[in-house]
């Protein structure tokens, strides 16, 4: 049978791989990089549906570059099931003088970056800056600067397959162990532990309280001291009655379980600092007259550190006190001493914002600097 190579969008010319792109290409794009098992096998499909040839092939290295949209897609050698199918994001700038306002703009938002000028990399040259997010993804930001034969010393092949998730030596730190279990796939606790756990969909199947609370428990027991739970699934306002027929997609939901319950056993298997991420005020679907939400929880394993020095904290509001799931109560605008642990704790759940840290020794400035 012949087939038919229909391009997803207008692509670029097709060049033959190894094609060598102009030093600053028109417009910014966005930038993906995955880690793939195989470059020739993941490259030979994506050439199929996308419609393009690679701009560039090495036995360690692929890249695709498309214009509508516009993107810049590489493929690295590194096996998915160890280290996650995402290497790193970001975005290929066309000119330095863009790279520099986008940077500006960032490291003025209060957000550090780690530059690198003229790095030889992915068979390219290239200036660029790097960002981690709040959940330690990688972002870049680049001008490419010209077409190398060689691959750089910015990320050798070793380090690919390594500890390594980029091109930046800013990513040779050790990348966080994260485990995502997702509906409808047995669940197999890894025995390795995890600095972050994502549960998606996992109690959207037909599921017992025991059940649930046997999850929880083993999650709670592979996640590393200050480890982060993250569920994502349909939560309900009440107990649904009766069988659950949702469209699309959706079909494979069977069970949505009631969110004030589910948030009582994360709190009766230990976990804390547990909040709602995603939870709008919408529904995405209706079951028997009962709104069923999207719904997003984090939580976090209570920190072991051994230094147990105190530190003191400020509330700063807007509420007159609250009370953290360890029982402190925390009144607007009075002292608090905690543990350093904690106070880590407070900053990994994203709450760093609503205190201030009073140092033990005094410090003099001037009013507003």
């Amino acid at each position: 049978m012949m087939s038919t190579v229909v391009p997803l969008s207008v692509p670029l010319e097709i060049r033959s791989s190894g094609a060598a792109l102009p030093p600053n290409p028109v417009g910014t794009r966005f930038h993906l990089s995955l880690n793939v098992s195989s470059i020739e096998r993941v490259a030979a499909f994506l050439q199929l549906v996308l419609g393009v040839a690679p701009v560039k092939q090495r036995a360690d290295y692929a890249k695709f570059e498309l214009d509508s949209p516009p993107l810049v897609l590489s493929l690295e050698p590194n096996p998915p099931q160890e280290s996650g199918s995402l290497n790193h994001l970001g975005f290929r700038f066309a000119n330095t003088a863009d790279l520099l306002k986008a940077q500006e703009r960032i490291e003025a938002a209060g957000i550090s970056t780690e530059r690198e000028e003229g790095v030889e990399c992915c068979y390219a040259k290239q200036t660029k800056f790097w960002v981690h997010d709040p959940d330690q993804r990688l972002w870049e930001f680049y001008v490419l600067e010209g077409d190398l034969e060689h691959r750089g010393g910015g990320q050798t092949l070793e380090q690919m397959v390594g500890d390594s998730t980029s091109c930046s030596t800013a990513a040779a730190r050790v990348r966080p162990v994260i485990w995502e279990h997702r509906m409808g796939i047995d669940f197999a606790i890894p025995a390795v532990p995890s600095d972050q756990i994502r549960l998606r969909g996992t109690f959207n199947v037909p599921v017992s309280e025991a059940d649930i609370n046997r999850i929880l428990r083993e999650v709670f027991i592979n996640l590393k001291p200050g480890g982060q739970l993250e569920l994502h699934m349909l939560t309900s306002e009440s107990p649904l009655t009766g069988p659950l027929e949702l469209p699309g997609p959706a079909a494979y939901v069977k069970y949505v379980p009631v969110r004030p319950f589910l948030i009582h056993k994360l709190t009766e298997a230990g976990f804390v600092d547990i909040r709602l991420t995603t939870f709008r005020s919408g529904a995405c679907f209706q079951a028997n007259g009962t709104p069923l939400r999207e719904t997003k929880i984090a939580a976090l394993k209570p920190s072991v550190s051994a230094d147990s020095s105190p530190i003191d904290l400020v509330y700063r509001g807007p509420f007159a006190e609250i009370r953290d799931d360890y029982g402190i109560v925390w009144r607007r605008g009075e002292l608090t001493s905690v543990s350093t642990a904690r106070w880590e704790e407070l900053k990994l759940a994203g709450y760093e914002a609503l205190f201030t840290a009073i140092p033990q020794t005094s410090t003099f400035s001037q009013c507003g600097q």
